[in-house]
């Protein structure tokens, strides 16, 4: 996600002066965009939407961030964020794992995030690792920021999509490349020994990064108490790391059960572009990927008849509405030349990294794991190590690098 996350709390205006036509705005669209989407496509569609906007909401009052956290560990060698993030793929991998292995609930098809586990993967998770870097947030994170009204993150989600759609014309090539096929460890291990090795592998990377940060510093940060007194936090923020954490893994819980299959991001970046082209003559349609049945059905469709499509949209209304409520919704246009740069070729790397890795952090990392595919363990080693490069980069384009 974003470098949001490693900084200090914000300083929150008060209430009787919090940004009202925001506010106003976001929640009549969310409003409205759930009772069109359930009138125009149904309840289910709705629910995903909701859910979506909790996402949002969740994740900018969090400051939740795997770019941010990442960085920090490089960095400064503190871990809490990604220790966090550990946190939050182990709950939701107790509920996702026995879910994908009873394969089907109330007569819905319970599919886990599963990629093959190859050289596309390995190439793909470092180069997003490396763009998320410069560009700021990963796919989730562009999106919760662009709903808190960073333009910046505008740059990063436009060359996103064109990175996404881009990748949708090469992943033939690149399934074509080495690999040993999807491996769910579910299936070749049961689901009890499934959820103790996904269990033992977080819990081993936690213990690295706190082995890590006690032995530069000599403590382990402690979770932040509460910025505000009483209970007004939770409506203004922040929120600690660990309750968004266990909050985001109750909600992408929630949608495998609603959607069928976990919470994903980068999909919709690439139905976006695709339909972008195809609107102003490209004939997209005819390229590999989008002859494929699912692909196809896809792009024929109304974009609001794509789970993946309508929960993004949620996420930006839901991060907007946070920010909103939060006093903190204030849009920057003022930006670097450098900045701009490192934005539009991170965003870049990402989408065509994403597509083909089948996934961003949320759809290969947190999805994949908490659903038991080993690809999401390959991509998790080969983003991290890509966003090393990233870390190393920054100072080429007027960014902070290794050190401040």
């Amino acid at each position: 996600m974003t470098d949001i996350s490693t900084a200090a709390p914000p300083t929150y205006l008060p209430p009787a002066i919090a940004d009202r036509a925001p506010l106003v705005v976001t929640a009549a669209f969310l409003v409205l965009g759930f009772f069109a989407i359930t009138w125009l496509v149904d309840l289910r569609q709705g629910g995903l939407f909701l859910i979506g906007g909790a996402l949002g909401a969740t994740l900018y009052h969090g400051s939740f961030g795997f770019t941010g956290g990442w960085k920090r560990m490089v960095v400064d060698k503190r871990g809490r964020g990604m220790r966090a993030q550990m946190l939050t793929i182990g709950i939701a991998a107790l509920a996702m794992i026995p879910l994908v292995a009873a394969g089907t609930i109330g007569g819905q098809s319970m599919v886990a995030a599963a990629g093959p586990v190859g050289v596309s993967v390995l190439l793909g998770a470092a180069m997003f690792g490396l763009g998320m870097q410069l560009g700021g947030g990963c796919g989730s994170g562009t999106l919760f920021t662009v709903g808190g009204g960073s333009a910046r993150m505008l740059v990063t989600l436009a060359f996103f999509i064109i990175g996404a759609l881009v990748g949708t014309a090469h992943l033939p090539f690149w399934l074509l490349q080495p690999n040993i096929g999807i491996i769910s460890i579910g299936a070749e291990l049961g689901v009890g020994f499934a959820i103790a090795v996904t269990i033992a592998g977080l819990a081993l990377v936690a213990l690295v990064t706190a082995l890590i940060e006690k032995r530069v510093h000599g403590n382990i940060e402690p979770e932040p108490a509460p910025a505000r007194p009483g209970w007004s936090w939770i409506l203004r923020g922040p929120w600690p790391l660990v309750g968004a954490g266990l909050i985001l893994a109750l909600l992408n819980v929630a949608t495998l059960l609603l959607a069928g299959h976990p919470w994903s991001i980068t999909y919709g970046f690439g139905l976006w572009g695709a339909k972008i082209a195809q609107a102003v003559g490209i004939d997209v349609a005819s390229w590999e990927f989008w002859t494929w049945p699912a692909q196809a059905q896809a792009l024929n469709s109304s974009v609001l008849a794509d789970t993946v499509s309508v929960m993004d949209f949620g996420l930006v209304l839901g991060a907007a509405l946070a920010a909103a409520v939060a006093g903190k919704f204030a849009p920057k246009a003022k930006l670097p030349l450098g900045s701009l740069l490192a934005a539009a070729v991170g965003g870049l790397l990402m989408g065509y990294g994403a597509r083909l890795s089948f996934g961003c952090n949320i759809g290969a990392l947190f999805s994949g794991i908490a659903t038991g595919s080993l690809h999401g363990w390959l991509w998790f080693a080969a983003a991290f190590v890509g966003s090393f490069g990233g870390v190393a980069l920054r100072p080429l384009f007027g960014l902070d690098g290794f050190k401040k």
